[in-house]
């Protein structure tokens, strides 16, 4: 079952540990159960309960902690993490928050050469601690260039930090928080050490309603030790995005995390509900939006496991997860809003409702493709690599799937920030190939060849280069692209039917079309690039024997299979 059920996980393919740590984290929320869950997000309760577990069952001293640093089960482990990302997820985006902000915080702890602040850092992780990522500002936002955050040198050799940091998640309890900046006087950044307990740490307010605690703080003549330095100068800089390379990735597990559970619940109501004398799931709309609401989330889960293996597999000189990275955030996060939005259209009111978890999913969903770089940001970093990808393919490593126990390492090692455009990737023609038998596989094809006509007869001109509102749509266009070769990758790894892979890309063939019309109707497009859009708009393939076969027995089949403990 490639959907999460956490009553009925089967043989999850993780070692011991890891498996010991899945299970146990379901078991706290079970027994925590529904009506507290919902009490407390309503109540807006700090989570004390769940930090208690963490530290009891050191989740994240294992799970977040190098080998030479931790316990015998510690490594930074990206796939055993999408396991945590999703089931956290899957109960409350508030306990998956606080797992986020304390990856992004150990980011510059753990990339610094600083050894002393290392071990500082793992026994604090060992103690329980929570960690929090002090890059952006109130009047900057995550213009890093432009921090107004000071490190003003003292002849002692320590320093004196001045300056504030806004949207900083456990700021209000982080062991450390990891804060960027300039040295005084220059543009030499900085990444030093902070601790929220100690004199000239201003907590000024949680700038959320929320369970979460997102800091506004102010460091007002705080006193930073010279060992607390951790990285200064270009490497600064580098940690810095390199960190959210690392965080960004988590985005799209949240997402399949809401999604999912959002799905039970509103699978198991439309099915109980009868109107006009038949169940609601009777309805053929309804069936046609639960079916669509799988399709996606299914691709959406198998992007993403995909997406690791060549997180796992990066190094220097294979960088290609520096597009697939994006892609789980932003693409995997937008299509998580088209799965509640589908999932609210059938179960309508009932969404509101305080008692329902789906209540928390509609409100949350809408919150991932914003976090760590919004939508557009991420579609302008990807079209970077659309010549290379589209046109230029190179003789790359097979990655294949990557669910062993082992350091990723790389990840705190990931060099310069710089040189997007010389990365290559291997050929995506051999993926459509393969799967040329399935009736909308092949038709998917067909537009992507013409989307690469269109690139190269009609690529935008320098000038148009600057409309972003143009960028974007060609930049949707590229997104669903690589996604789409990306899911047929994973295809066999999850064993996904002909019928299932039928289905997943009748979705993708009325996306592609969709977001051709967009380029189409864009003003800035030319009469040429405007005619050569409607070439991609094409109607899919659609086969009701097939529909009713993934509606009866992979869709409808979930009905009532889970339901969380009351």
């Amino acid at each position: 079952m490639l959907l999460l059920n956490p009553k009925q996980l089967g043989e999850l393919p993780l070692d011991a540990r890891s498996r010991e740590i899945v299970t146990k984290t379901i078991a706290f929320f079970e027994a925590k159960g529904k009506q507290r869950l919902r009490q407390d997000d309503l109540d807006r309760v700090w989570y004390t309960d769940f930090l208690d577990f963490v530290k009891r069952e050191k989740v994240f001293a294992d799970l977040l902690t190098p080998p030479e640093l931790g316990g015998p089960d510690a490594r930074w482990d990206t796939f055993r993490n999408c396991y945590v990302n999703e089931v956290l997820g899957f109960y409350g985006l508030c306990y998956w928050y606080t797992w986020q902000v304390s990856i992004l915080g150990l980011g510059p702890l753990w990339m610094s050469p600083n050894g002393e602040m290392k071990a500082k850092t793992a026994a604090a992780i060992a103690g329980g601690g929570i960690f929090a990522f002090g890059l952006s500002e109130k009047e900057h936002g995550a213009d890093i260039y432009s921090s107004s955050m000071t490190l003003t040198p003292k002849e002692d050799g320590s320093f004196v930090a001045n300056g504030s940091k806004y949207y900083i998640g456990n700021g209000n309890e982080a062991a450390i928080v990891s804060v960027f900046g300039k040295i005084a006087g220059s543009n030499d950044y900085v990444f030093f050490a902070a601790d929220p307990k100690r004199p000239g740490y201003r907590l000024v307010k949680n700038v959320v309603a929320s369970q979460s605690y997102v800091a506004e703080f102010a460091l007002e003549d705080y006193p930073v030790a010279a060992g607390e330095v951790l990285i200064r100068g270009r490497e600064a800089w580098d940690a810095a995005l390199n960190t959210v390379n690392v965080g960004k990735y988590n985005l799209g597990w949240a997402s399949i995390g809401i999604c999912t559970h959002a799905f039970h619940e509103a699978l198991n109501h439309a099915a109980a509900r009868r109107l006009y004398g038949m169940a609601v799931t009777d309805f053929p709309h309804v069936a046609r939006m639960f079916v669509d609401a799988w399709a996606r989330l299914v691709a959406m889960k198998v992007f993403a496991f995909r997406a690791s293996d060549y997180l796992r597999a990066a190094s220097l000189e294979d960088r290609r997860y520096l597009l697939y990275n994006p892609l789980v955030k932003m693409k995997v996060t937008t299509e998580g809003e088209k799965v509640v939005d589908l999932l609210w259209d059938v179960i309508a009111a009932k969404g509101f409702e305080k008692d329902m978890v789906f209540e928390m999913a509609a409100r949350d969903i809408r919150a991932l493709p914003k976090l760590e770089g919004t939508v557009h940001v991420n579609i302008a970093l990807i079209v970077k690599f659309l010549a290379n990808w589209l046109f230029r393919p190179a003789a790359c490593p097979e990655v294949g799937r990557r669910t062993g126990p082992a350091h990723d390492a790389f990840l705190f090692a990931q060099g310069p920030a710089s040189g997007l455009g010389k990365i290559r990737f291997h050929d995506w023609a051999p993926a459509f190939e393969r799967y040329a038998r399935i009736p909308n596989v092949a038709l998917f094809r067909e537009q992507l060849g013409a989307f690469r006509e269109l690139v190269a007869a009609a690529a935008p001109s320098e000038e148009q280069a600057k409309d972003v509102d143009l960028l974007l749509a060609v930049g949707d266009l590229f997104a669903l692209a690589v996604y789409a070769h990306l899911v047929l990758e994973g295809a066999e790894h999850h064993g996904l039917s002909d019928d299932a892979l039928d289905q997943l890309f009748d979705v993708f063939v009325r996306d592609f079309s969709a977001y051709a019309l967009k380029l189409h109707e864009r003003s800035g497009a030319t009469e040429k690039q405007a005619a050569m859009a409607l070439r991609l708009v094409k109607r899919p393939i659609f086969d009701a024997d097939r529909f009713a076969r993934i509606w009866k027995d992979e869709v409808f089949a979930l009905n009532d299979t889970y339901r969380m403990n009351e």
